[in-house]
């Protein structure tokens, strides 16, 4: 006979962890099952906007992030050979939208999530396939290999191949390719002095940032058909693309090994899913709603997600109307994004530098504007969990 949980997490990513924190922060029993041996995610640094803090805070994590924050003075858009498009600074995002910008390793922030749950809570190695979807007059079931579990409610966290958003939407098409691949690398690089920025080539994009840690963030991404890799090592490969553009984007590159830089393809979800739940299942962060990384969006949203389905736990419809038409507006703003920053044309992207520089003095900077509606949304659940902000002031 299959055992009794309330509420199984499939997944133990961010959006995973998120949810079952603030699932048993509302005093359900949860039980996250994670395929991998550990909790270490494969990836590099994660920027969180307010809006996912202002989540956090939900949590009682607020705070304790916003203390990660390394961003100070002037940043910005630049071009490949240094010139500043477009110009801005950790003041003027937090007085925008409320709070700062604050970038970290995915594994600080998992961490900090793993801990807000019980001991126990959190299987690893645990490979989980839904079998029941469930309904109002059934609870869903889980297979594991130590059994089947039934539940009254199944968050699906399982990423952007989710097998669970297959089994409720077959006919869905799936993730697609974006047309571009990524690459991330977090180092120390002695001695680096610069502005955090952002630099815009022609289909070709580079990113480097400080950590509290003192570590650099660096990424990039290039258009390039799907499935390649480099004929000697990404490091070998970042050189080619980008090792003659400005300071300090030569030293990161010298301070790499090619064993220190990741390379991904970009999947998404071209077509918004119908809903974000079936049954007695809803789904959370890129399993619902896959983006292009190019508005930093994609985690915040798995967080944001998070804190609604808690909130809405006993009514998925309202979780769904609460969460599509959002994740859908910030995915297709993305695309959007991706479009203009990883344009081709020659004569487009100058076209595009021109604009932007000219949009930038005369009103806020490109990088602020592009998060207005975004950046600024706060969570249904009053009061947070934080103590030493009041809602109102974030």
């Amino acid at each position: 006979m299959a055992r009794s949980e309330r509420i199984v997490v499939i997944g133990g990513g961010i959006g995973g962890l998120t949810a079952a924190a603030a699932l048993h922060r509302r005093g359900r029993h949860v039980t996250v099952l994670e395929r991998a041996r550990t909790l270490r995610p494969v990836g590099a640094a994660i920027s969180l906007a307010p809006n996912a803090l202002r989540a956090l805070d939900v949590i009682g994590l607020g705070d304790t992030i916003r203390e990660l924050a390394a961003w100070s003075g002037d940043g910005g858009l630049r071009t490949p050979r240094g010139r500043w498009l477009s110009r801005s600074s950790a003041d003027a995002a937090a007085e925008r939208f409320g709070g700062p910008l604050v970038l970290l390793h995915r594994a600080t922030l998992i961490e900090h999530l793993a801990a807000q749950l019980p001991p126990g809570t959190v299987r690893t190695a645990a490979a989980a396939t839904l079998t029941d979807h469930g309904d109002t007059d059934r609870p869903a079931r889980v297979a594991t290999a130590d059994g089947e579990l039934e539940a009254d409610l199944v968050v699906a966290a399982d990423g952007v191949r989710s097998a669970v958003r297959h089994a409720l939407f077959p006919g869905h098409p799936g993730a697609v390719y974006c047309g571009f691949t990524t690459w991330r690398v977090v180092i120390p690089v002695p001695g680096a002095e610069f502005a955090s920025h952002e630099t815009w080539g022609r289909g070709h994009i580079w990113g480097t940032h400080p950590l509290k840690d003192g570590r650099v963030y660096a990424y990039a991404a290039a258009v390039t058909p799907a499935g390649g890799s480099a004929p000697d090592d990404e490091r070998a490969e970042l050189l080619r693309r980008f090792g003659d553009w400005h300071d300090p984007i030569p030293a990161v590159l010298a301070a790499a090994r090619p064993e220190d830089v990741l390379r991904h393809d970009v999947h998404h979800l071209a077509e918004p899913l119908p809903a974000h739940h079936h049954g007695r299942v809803a789904l959370v962060g890129d399993a619902a709603h896959a983006m292009p990384p190019t508005l930093g969006q994609g985690g915040n949203q798995a967080i944001e997600d998070a804190v609604v389905l808690a909130h809405h736990c006993e009514n998925l419809p309202a979780y769904t109307a609460a969460r599509l038409p959002r994740t859908t507006a910030v995915a297709r703003q993305a695309g959007k994004v991706a479009r203009l920053n990883l344009m081709t044309s020659r004569a487009g992207t100058l076209v595009r530098d021109t604009a932007v520089a000219a949009l930038s003095k005369a009103g806020p900077a490109l990088f602020l504007r592009g998060f207005d509606g975004i950046a600024d949304w706060r969570p249904p659940r009053h009061p947070y969990a934080s103590g030493q902000t009041p809602a109102g002031n974030r």
